[in-house]
């Protein structure tokens, strides 16, 4: 942040879609000048918080198994057929089908994910019982998508991906995985980066094209829309039969194996980081994934050049000492201590040490929390008490997210209710539905029409809500059968 540049000037609480973009700007985690629409460049302080994510998904999945592969970024158009429901994605694909001046003889697509591209080669892949189970990934990649509507790592035409590609010789073996990613939400986005959020079995109308049952976890954004942070789809033997994936089994007779797809939402997970923790002074951090975890800043004065001299001195000092342990800045920028404080809130740096003539002659700093009180510290004193600083800080960052989660739900037991509710309310709404089976999906389209855009998210997993006995769906008023979850989207 320049001298001229000024803090954040939109309440996060009123104009949160403001307040994002000027964030997302004024932290230097994205430039969106790129010039073309859907396309950003990920800057250093961002794309440092993203490598994060990566690294802790990566550590996961692999401690389960998986192992990596890159695939090519390019779909032949036949394998984006062949599974009919999955062949829905087409409409949002971009296609290359030039190569200079000249038309290709077979064009192709960037991948919108990565099943056609994937299931092909695994029917190549594997023969026998014995080459399962399979459990692939890839990571670090980008796909793309015609979105009509963007916004940095909400939405995007192309943007980060992570993904998983398992093959199991049983249905049984698929759902033990499928609870393994849920796991792995659970300890990565909910624990690691203290991100709450509800796990949904999605509605048959609303599940992953090609898929026998899609389960994500969604969080909520300031705004109330709901934010899907992943998914992970049970593939049945869908995707086997349409690329022909066959093996022998242990009676040496043929058979297609059972598939999932894991696929956490690298940018979703980003944009939660920023819009959950985040406040009007700018990001909040855990400290884990902060770019710079603590920062050191002098309180000098030009007019006392042998005191400032002891003061930089001092700081160089502690600077190289917490290096061994943490990612450390020193600030002797020529800036006003206040316009460096400003700056470093901004891009959530977790600790702040400052040193001042008064600090220096009782042999002491300054140490203050990204979010929380500062304190005087004796320098003797400053690794305990660093460490404990960051389990307040983290404490901190998870108890206030768990109270802005719990403050954005309520319950309805009719459509009118409902509808009342979804003027004011920024969140989840719990209400009594008919099915989550195709059946139900017109009370859905009923429901969407009245409330201006609320759909339902689905049910809880792994446990589902009772409903009662007498309970009756908020729509058609038939009985219910289902506590779901409803909310308005991106």
């Amino acid at each position: 942040m320049s001298k001229n540049q000024k803090g954040i000037t939109a309440p996060k609480d009123q104009d949160f879609s403001e307040w994002y973009t000027q964030v997302v700007q004024k932290a230097e985690l994205a430039d969106i000048r790129f010039g073309l629409a859907g396309f950003i460049v990920h800057r250093p302080w961002g794309f440092f918080i993203i490598k994060k994510i990566y690294e802790a998904l990566e550590k996961e999945v692999e401690s389960q198994g998986h192992q990596a592969f890159l695939f090519p970024r390019a779909v032949k158009e036949e394998h984006l057929t062949k599974e009919a429901e999955h062949a829905g994605f087409i409409p949002e694909v971009l296609w290359v089908s030039e190569a200079g001046t000249k038309k290709m003889d077979e064009r192709f697509a960037l991948p919108p994910t990565g099943e056609a591209q994937i299931y092909p080669t695994y029917a190549m892949w594997f023969r026998s019982h014995r080459d399962l189970p399979f459990k692939g990934y890839q990571t670090r990649i980008s796909v793309f998508r015609n979105e009509m509507t963007t916004r940095p790592f909400l939405r995007g035409r192309e943007f980060l991906f992570f993904e998983t590609h398992d093959v199991f010789n049983t249905h049984k073996e698929a759902l033990d995985q499928i609870q393994l990613d849920f796991e792995t939400c659970e300890k990565v986005i909910r624990q690691k980066f203290k991100i709450p959020f509800f796990y949904f079995k999605r509605p048959v109308w609303d599940k992953f094209m090609g898929a026998d049952n899609t389960f994500t976890p969604d969080t909520l954004m300031p705004d109330g829309k709901r934010n899907q942070l992943a998914s992970t789809h049970d593939l049945g033997q869908n995707f086997a039969k349409a690329y022909d994936i066959k093996i022998k089994n242990k009676d040496e007779k043929e058979q297609f194996p059972y598939q999932t797809c894991f696929g956490p939402g690298i940018w979703r997970i980003m944009a939660a980081i920023i819009g959950v923790h985040g406040d009007d002074q700018g990001l909040v951090l855990p400290f884990d994934i902060a770019p710079t975890q603590i920062v050191i800043i002098p309180i000098t004065f030009a007019k006392k050049p042998e005191l400032s001299k002891k003061i930089i001195q001092k700081c160089k000092e502690l600077e190289k000492k917490l290096s061994k342990d943490y990612r450390v800045k020193f600030d002797d920028r020529d800036f006003s201590p206040g316009l460096k404080y400003n700056e470093w809130e901004m891009k959530g740096v977790p600790l702040r040490v400052e040193i001042g003539p008064r600090d220096l002659e009782k042999d002491s700093v300054m140490l203050a929390l990204r979010v929380g009180e500062k304190s005087p510290v004796k320098i003797k004193s400053l690794d305990s008490k660093i460490k404990s600083k960051i389990k307040e800080l983290d404490k901190s960052i998870e108890n206030n997210a768990k109270h802005y989660m719990d403050d954005r739900v309520r319950d309805a037991k009719y459509l009118s209710e409902l509808t009342k509710i979804m003027k004011k309310h920024r969140g989840f709404v719990r209400v009594p539905w008919c099915s989550i089976e195709k059946d139900g999906e017109k009370c859905d389209d009923k429901m969407r029409e009245e409330t201006q855009g609320a759909r339902v998210c689905g049910t809880l997993y792994p446990k589902e809500e009772k409903v009662s006995k007498s309970s009756t769906c908020i729509v058609c008023k038939k009985a219910a059968k289902h506590i779901v979850y409803v909310a308005k989207s991106y």
